[in-house]
């Protein structure tokens, strides 16, 4: 029961925050300063990156070696099959991405709203399936130190989701929505996590032995998310350094979070 009630909480944290994030659009009219957008963009990212490493590919290898297996190939298979699918995603789902005039994906009459909204929308589908699978090995292996890990990574992704919910609900406010919808747009774009999640954790249970695979699936999805969106968006035009300054620190946090209690 105690297992049962931590998996809720768990799942359910990165989602709280996301829509605390966009209740800001309640308290603020205006955008976010350009730095202020950049340094937690950046945290954001070097949250990710840590999340990325000691939360996800370090466990894969762990895990496959348990297994027999050689531990780098579904670590490294695992994580280019997770750019790839992303990289579908990217090409293919019409988004719009904060600062942009053009959108990415395939050509739509979607409002820019829409877009924006399907853009954040699309950096929380790896987050969710991270998150599920730190929960699907704690279930699996029924251990303490496993369910700490679990906690360790939803926490750190619901520290960088709240951001990620004001970047929605603020731009959409800006775009000429009312505050009350621009509060569920950012609300919806995190509800995808705490789905992504559970169906992770209900699929890694019929496919026990490919958890390697999956673990690192989930972070080479998430470094794309990092590199191709967060990152560039953290350090466009000048004082790209406040961006730089962000991702260390988020990087920082995550790393001791997991290190000292995961």
């Amino acid at each position: 029961m105690d297992s049962v009630m931590w998996l809720v909480f768990g799942i359910s944290f990165p989602f709280a925050m996301t829509t605390l994030g966009a209740a800001l659009v309640f308290f603020f009219r205006g955008a976010i300063h350009e730095n202020v957008q950049k340094a937690l963009l950046g945290f954001a990212s070097g949250i990710m990156i840590a999340a990325s490493v000691w939360s996800l590919l370090i466990p894969a290898i762990e895990r496959a070696e348990e297994q027999g297996q050689i531990g780098w190939i579904p670590a490294a298979g695992g994580f280019a099959l997770g750019g790839l699918f992303l990289l579908v995603l990217d090409s293919f789902l019409p988004h719009l991405h904060l600062g942009e005039s053009e959108p990415e994906g395939v050509s739509s009459s979607w409002k820019r709203t829409t877009l924006l909204f399907f853009a954040v929308t699309l950096h929380n589908i790896p987050e969710g399936m991270a998150v599920g699978l730190a929960f699907a090995m704690a279930l699996q292996s029924g251990g303490d130190a496993a369910l700490t890990a679990a906690m360790v990574l939803a926490i750190g992704m619901g520290i960088q989701n709240f951001p990620e919910g004001a970047a929605i609900s603020l731009p959409l406010r800006q775009e000429g929505l009312s505050v009350g919808k621009s509060f569920l747009g950012g609300f919806l774009s995190g509800a995808v996590e705490p789905v992504f999640a559970l169906l992770t954790i209900l699929i890694a249970g019929f496919v026990s032995p490919l958890m390697p695979w999956l673990l690192s699936f989930a972070a080479g999805a998430m470094i794309y998310v990092v590199v191709e969106e967060l990152i560039p968006e953290a350090s466009r035009g000048g004082h790209s350094n406040v961006g730089t300054l962000g991702v260390m620190s988020g990087f920082i946090l995550m790393m001791i979070l997991d290190v000292a209690l995961g």
